[in-house]
C-alpha cells in the first residue's frame, strides 16, 4: 500500500513512530525503516503483532466500508475478516490486507463479514518495500 508518514515527537522506543495517512484514514505506528526515510511517501508492508481474541478486541460492524482510525493508544481497523485454513484470519482493509492470529476461535459465520479489530498502537509496524 503506497502511504503517505509523518514523523512524531519520540519517546525512548527501539523504533521510531509515525502518523500513517492512508486513503481509509490514519494512525500511529512503529516505522521500520530507515529513520531518515520516515517523512514522506512509501509503498509498505503492515504488520501487527497482536492476535485477534473473538469477542474481546474485535467487534461485528454494521457499517461496511474500510477505515483505519486512532482512539487514543488504540488502532481501529475496520474491514472483512476473511478466515484460513490453517487457523489464521486476514483484514481485507480496501485494497491491502492484514495477516493476523487468533487467540481463540471465530465462529465460522463471521468469514466474509465486516468487522472492527482494535489493537494498540505499539502492535502496528511498517516496513517499507525496497524496489
Amino acid at each position: 500500500m503506497f502511504v503517505r508518514t509523518e514523523i512524531l515527537p519520540q519517546a525512548r522506543q527501539p523504533h521510531m513512530t509515525v502518523r500513517v495517512h492512508t486513503p481509509i484514514g490514519s494512525a500511529v505506528a512503529l516505522w521500520c525503516g530507515d529513520p531518515q526515510e520516515a517523512d514522506g511517501w512509501h509503498l509498505i508492508e503492515w504488520t501487527v503483532d497482536a492476535d485477534i481474541n473473538w469477542g474481546q478486541n474485535n467487534r461485528p460492524s454494521a457499517a461496511t466500508e474500510p477505515e483505519l482510525r486512532q482512539e487514543g493508544d488504540r488502532v481501529i481497523m475496520r474491514g472483512c475478516l476473511h478466515l484460513t485454513v490453517d487457523g489464521a484470519a486476514y483484514l481485507q482493509m480496501g485494497h491491502w490486507s492484514v495477516l493476523f492470529d487468533l487467540a481463540s476461535p471465530i465462529p465460522g459465520s463471521m468469514d466474509n463479514s465486516w468487522v472492527e479489530i482494535s489493537v494498540g498502537s505499539e502492535s502496528i509496524a511498517l516496513h517499507p518495500y525496497r524496489t
